[in-house]
C-alpha cells in the first residue's frame, strides 16, 4: 500500500508550564534538561529517527530560548575550537544540523486543537506527526517510527496509546476500541473519552502524546467548537475525523515517562542517568549508598 511519506512533525510548545513554577517563570518547560539535553530536544530526535526533514515548534511568550537552542552559536562553537574541545563541539554542532527547524507563535493558549490548527500551512495536504515534548518515550525504534509504520500500512490517523492500570485511567483520554484481527498493535478507534470517571471507562487504552494525523484533520478542528475550558481540543476534531475516515490507535513498544509531572520528570532524570555510560556507574553506586 502506497501513501505520503510523514516528512513533517509538529511541536505544541506554548504552554506556560505552571506545574514546574518557579523554575519555568523565565525557563521554558520544554527546556528543562534531563541530565544534559532539554525535553524538546529528545522529542525533535525521536521525529527525526522517524524520518522527519522538517520540524514546526509552536510557540508562544518567553520562549525565544528554544529557537537559540537549535540555532547555530558562531561565539561557543569558535571559543570550543580554540580550547580543543573537539568532542564538547561536535555535540553543540549537531543540535543545529537535526533538522530544518521552523517556528509560528500561538498568540493565546486556546488548547492543544488550536495548537495544531497553527500547523495548517505548514503541513498543507501531507501527513504528520504530533509530538508533545512532556511526553518522554524510551524505546530501541523512535515510536512516532513505530506510528510512522503504522500509518503507512493503514493510511490512516494513528494514535499512540498504552495500557493504564484501574482508575488511573481517568487522567487520560480514553480510546472505545477493538484490536485490529491482522495486527494486534493496532486498535480500530470506534469513540474516545476524555478523562472518564472510574469505573466508566470503555477501555484500559490512554492516548498518549504521540499522532500521526492525516492533513483533513484540519478541516475538522476549523469547525468543531470550543470544548472543555473554553478550548479547541484535539481529542474532539479526532472524534469529528472518525465520521470521515478510520482512525487507528497504536499500542508502541518502549517505556513512556511523563516529564510533565514532577514526580515522572524525576524517574525519567534518574532512569536515563543510570544508562549513561559515563554517569551510569558511579551513579548507581551512589544510590545504592544512599538512605532510603
Amino acid at each position: 500500500m502506497s501513501h505520503m511519506k510523514v516528512r513533517k512533525a509538529v511541536f505544541p510548545a506554548a504552554g506556560m508550564g505552571t506545574r514546574f513554577l518557579p523554575a519555568t517563570k523565565a525557563t521554558p518547560k520544554e527546556m528543562l534538561p534531563l541530565v544534559d539535553k532539554p525535553l524538546i530536544q529528545y522529542g525533535v530526535e525521536e521525529a527525526v529517527a522517524a524520518g522527519c526533514t522538517e520540524i514546526l515548534i509552536v510557540t508562544g511568550r518567553g520562549k525565544a530560548t528554544m529557537e537559540d537552542h537549535f540555532d547555530k552559536s558562531p561565539e561557543l562553537e569558535a571559543s570550543l575550537e580554540a580550547r580543543g574541545k573537539e568532542a564538547l563541539l561536535e555535540v553543540v554542532q549537531s543540535v543545529s544540523k537535526l533538522a530544518q527547524i521552523t517556528y509560528v507563535r500561538q498568540p493565546e493558549a486556546l488548547g492543544l486543537g488550536h495548537a495544531v490548527l497553527m500547523a495548517k500551512a505548514f503541513v498543507g495536504n501531507e501527513p504528520f506527526a504530533v509530538i508533545l515534548p512532556d511526553d518522554i518515550v524510551d524505546a530501541k525504534t523512535s515510536c512516532i517510527k513505530q506510528m510512522v509504520e503504522a500509518y503507512e500500512q493503514t493510511g490512516s490517523s494513528i494514535l499512540g496509546s498504552e495500557v493504564v492500570d484501574g482508575d488511573a485511567i481517568s487522567a487520560y483520554g480514553c480510546l472505545d476500541c477493538t484490536p485490529d484481527a491482522n495486527n494486534p498493535k493496532l486498535l480500530a478507534v470506534k469513540d474516545m473519552v476524555e478523562k472518564p470517571a472510574p469505573g466508566t471507562q470503555p477501555s484500559q487504552n490512554a492516548i498518549i502524546g504521540r499522532y500521526v494525523l492525516t492533513p483533513r484533520i484540519f478541516e475538522m478542528l476549523e469547525n468543531i467548537k470550543p470544548g472543555a475550558g473554553g478550548e479547541l481540543q484535539l481529542t474532539d476534531g479526532i472524534k469529528a475525523l472518525l465520521q470521515h475516515e478510520k482512525v487507528f490507535g497504536f499500542t508502541y513498544e518502549g517505556k513512556r515517562h511523563d516529564a510533565g509531572d514532577k514526580l515522572g520528570f524525576l524517574k525519567a532524570t534518574v532512569e536515563f542517568a543510570l544508562k549513561r555510560e559515563d554517569l551510569g556507574p558511579k551513579f548507581r553506586e551512589w544510590l545504592k549508598s544512599f538512605p532510603l
